[in-house]
């Protein structure tokens, strides 16, 4: 019989260290044909531009600005692009795959980090972990961390290396364009390597730690430019201040680089198992859903993180869809704090 009054509360303190943890990525500019030298690429220098636009943003409401739209629109802008002699770039970045899932980094409740750990221990399957890793080795081939500069590449190749005591033990080099960005099919001819990438991936998660070196090149054509992270400024030091730069990129060192948040948001992008999924929309591991550029939040109710997690650790309730099982590791995978 189920116990009653079974429901474990929240903690007060409750955080999970992240499972996949990326780097920053930075980016070179070379010849297509000599990416294997890529090491002796250029880096792409981020820059200041000043350019003389006009006013595109629709107002109701602002007279002022509706009386200058026939006016120009002056605005400093960072800018990143290849050189004039090179046709590709590169993208270099490096990704530890830990172990411990479900361990909490911080609990403030014995008890719960118990109950918690024996429903891990029986219900999370082979299945369920592979499924995941499947997932994260498809988005690391897909070169989907590339984000918008993996559109309007004529040639776009990815490769994956595994290092130990900072020598290559293993190279997996796939062409992002065999695999789709709408499902998590496997093409025929890459079906081993994937698999291979899978397990390196599951058994890191299993506690063997993985470190992995990742660098997709993209050939774009000369001179063109790429997009790098956009730092996010707010306040006075916006572009909504007249005179201030309406656009600042990231770099590191003057070099233009990705947030390792931004990858990491395209590799976790493996959520089809929310209600009403779409297979062919997946959407990143976020607690609620949350797609911020949709302003649409896919898991604002019964089948949220907390809801599940909820009803995992109760005696009373079973989860019968594997599909939120696989939610439920992906976001402990993901890490964050969960407190009450």
């Amino acid at each position: 019989m189920a116990a009653k009054n079974s429901k474990i509360s929240l903690p007060s303190v409750l955080a999970f260290e992240r499972k996949i943890d990326v780097s920053d990525g930075l980016f070179k500019s070379g010849e297509w044909s000599d990416r294997q030298n890529f090491q002796n690429w250029e880096p792409v220098l981020v820059r200041e531009k000043a350019v003389r636009g006009t006013i595109s943003s629709r107002s109701v409401t602002n007279k002022k600005l509706e009386d200058s739209i026939k006016n120009a629109n002056p605005q400093r802008v960072d800018v990143a692009s290849i050189g004039a002699s090179s046709d590709s770039f590169s993208l270099q970045f490096s990704c530890k795959i830990l172990g411990n899932i479900g361990l909490p980094s911080a609990c403030s409740e014995p008890e719960y980090q118990k109950k918690l750990s024996e429903k891990i221990s029986k219900y999370i399957d082979d299945d369920v972990v592979k499924d995941i890793s499947t997932r994260y080795a498809l988005n690391l081939a897909n070169g989907r961390f590339l984000w918008r500069n993996r559109f309007g590449a004529d040639d776009l190749e990815v490769k994956v290396q595994l290092l130990s005591k900072g020598q290559v033990t293993k190279e997996w080099v796939f062409d992002g364009f065999d695999f789709s960005l709408n499902d998590f099919s496997i093409p025929d001819k890459a079906e081993a390597a994937i698999n291979e990438l899978a397990c390196v991936i599951a058994k890191g998660f299993a506690g063997d730690l993985a470190i992995l070196n990742i660098v997709a090149f993209a050939r774009i054509g000369s001179g063109q430019e790429i997009y790098p992270s956009e730092e996010f400024i707010q306040g006075k030091e916006s572009g909504n201040v007249a005179g201030k730069k309406s656009k600042t990129l990231y770099s590191i060192d003057g070099v233009a680089g990705f947030h390792s948040q931004k990858i990491s948001n395209a590799l976790r992008t493996i959520d089809t198992w929310y209600e009403g999924g779409n297979a062919s929309k997946p959407i990143a591991i976020e607690p609620y859903g949350s797609v911020t550029s949709m302003a649409t939040a896919y898991r604002s109710k019964g089948n949220n993180f907390f809801k599940l997690l909820e009803r995992f650790l109760s005696d009373d309730i079973e989860i019968d869809r594997k599909d939120d099982l696989k939610f439920l590791i992906a976001i402990l995978i993901r890490g964050g704090v969960f407190s009450k």
